[in-house]
């Protein structure tokens, strides 16, 4: 079978500016739902906190989302990948990296303590093992959004 002909056979996706912004919100206030239940696990029970927790969450998490999401999906977008799988991946990934930067001083380049090298690989795998669930986290996000954003084009 030709590539061409694989291509025309497979599903295509496609979305539209409103259907995006539709997705950002939802990515926006799924992450918002993420700080939510940490401040609660935390043990903040206050109604105002838990609100403005949710309120800062999702508006910081729509911020991320567009920062560092948008470039790199619309990347996706335009080359053709847009399946559910893609946008699983591509925030995984972006979770992953982000985290690990910021819990390993900037991946080593930035001033760190001095420590020893025990300590220094303690800290990589701590870094990797939470971003990992938090990644997860970031995936299915992800696809919540993708699921939003795209519809199947026949």
């Amino acid at each position: 079978m030709t590539e061409h002909a694989m291509r025309a056979s497979a599903p295509h996706y496609d979305t539209t500016l409103d259907r995006a912004g539709l997705a950002l919100a939802v990515g926006g206030a799924l992450g918002g739902l993420v700080v939510l239940l940490l401040v609660i696990a935390a043990g903040q029970r206050e109604a105002v906190s838990l609100g403005a927790a949710w309120v800062l969450g999702t508006i910081f998490s729509a911020l991320g989302i567009a920062g560092a999401g948008g470039p790199l999906w619309l990347v996706l977008h335009l080359a053709g990948y847009r399946r559910a799988w893609h946008a699983a991946v591509l925030g995984a990934l972006i979770s992953l990296v982000l985290f690990v930067g910021a819990q390993t001083y900037g991946f080593g380049f930035l001033a760190a303590p001095t420590s020893d090298l025990r300590t220094t690989l303690f800290r990589w795998i701590s870094a990797l093992g939470t971003s990992a669930l938090l990644a997860m986290v970031a995936a299915g996000i992800a696809l919540a959004m993708w699921r939003v954003a795209y519809r199947r084009v026949f």
